[in-house]
């Protein structure tokens, strides 16, 4: 999507929006969510979906034609931590995959309010566990998710360091949500330009997330944290979503910890844009991803033991 595209359909994106308040029911705070994932566009044609069950945790094994076992994202979706599920990220995942070259475990993490804080994170450091357990090796592991999804996966690493496990190879995020505090300038100075995320929608979701716990904790809110020790990072936002700080700041911490970290802030573009199926600019954002991937994790003769996993899980 050009620049001149997004400024036309920006004001006609938040006039269709619905309206969030305080009194707003939690039935359509997923339906906002549920738009943005409606905009990802097919899947491709040679995706190929398994079930996954790592002990408690549920998922999805996703593979795509060109993609290797040597390779596994373990990608966290998006939807505010209240909605979402690897079914409503297929499509934008099979793009990332044929970019990195990898196969992708989606994890079907619990939301809130049902299940609230840290009951996502729990599961994601539990089937984190499940996989080292199973024989695959950290080195071709790597961390991924988007909006909250990239908040979780900065939250799981800073677990796995805490629990003295071994770390994967790098983390990537897509327009993270990495501060439920909502401080960052760019939630109010992008507030009318995000077509997608309002601070509103975000708030509500915080609450119905939290359910009390403290917004500043560094395992719901990352850049409160420190990423010491962490692997190599790539973040990509867009200059005109809410969330642009939370992605700046995570960078400043990354490199103020001495870790590897490139944040790319993509000019003109709206919250999630690598969704659109065919802007230029989501293709160039996958496949600089892709790459980033693929030289962080080795080619390898032996492939990790996935065939055991899906068998005995």
């Amino acid at each position: 999507m050009s620049n001149w595209q997004t400024a036309l359909t920006t004001p006609l994106s938040r006039l269709m929006r619905p309206r969030i308040d305080h009194a707003t029911p939690i039935a359509d705070v997923r339906r906002c969510y549920d738009s943005i994932g409606a905009g990802f566009g097919d899947a491709p044609q040679d995706m190929v979906v398994e079930r996954a069950q790592l002990g408690q945790i549920k998922g999805e094994w996703l593979s795509v034609g060109e993609t290797q076992p040597q390779r596994l994202l373990i990608y966290f979706h998006g939807g505010g931590y209240v909605s979402g599920s690897p079914e409503s990220h297929r499509p934008l995942v099979a793009r990332l995959c044929k970019a990195s070259g990898a196969i992708a475990l989606m994890f079907d993490y619990r939301l809130g309010p049902e299940f609230p804080f840290p009951a996502g994170l729990r599961d994601a450091v539990d089937g984190y566990r499940f996989l080292l357990g199973r024989g695959f090796s950290p080195d071709s592991l790597v961390l991924a998710g988007d909006g909250a999804g990239g908040g979780l996966a900065f939250a799981t690493l800073m677990a796995i360091r805490n629990a003295q496990l071994a770390m994967p190879a790098a983390c990537v995020a897509l327009s993270p949500w990495a501060d439920m505090t909502l401080s960052g300038w760019s939630m109010i100075q992008n507030a009318k330009q995000d077509a997608v995320l309002s601070w509103e929608l975000l708030f509500l979701s915080a609450r119905h997330y939290l359910k009390g716990a403290n917004p500043a904790d560094p395992y719901a809110s990352p850049v409160f944290g420190n990423l010491r020790d962490f692997p190599p990072i790539m973040v990509h936002a867009g200059s005109h979503e809410v969330l642009r700080d939370d992605a700046s700041r995570l960078g400043e911490l990354a490199a103020a910890a001495n870790v590897p970290v490139s944040v790319e802030i993509y000019d003109g573009m709206p919250h999630l844009f690598q969704g659109s199926p065919s802007a230029s600019e989501a293709k160039v954002s996958l496949n600089r991803l892709g790459q980033f991937i693929r030289a962080r994790t080795k080619e390898r003769a032996q492939t990790p033991a996935m065939k055991n996993v899906k068998e005995t899980s």
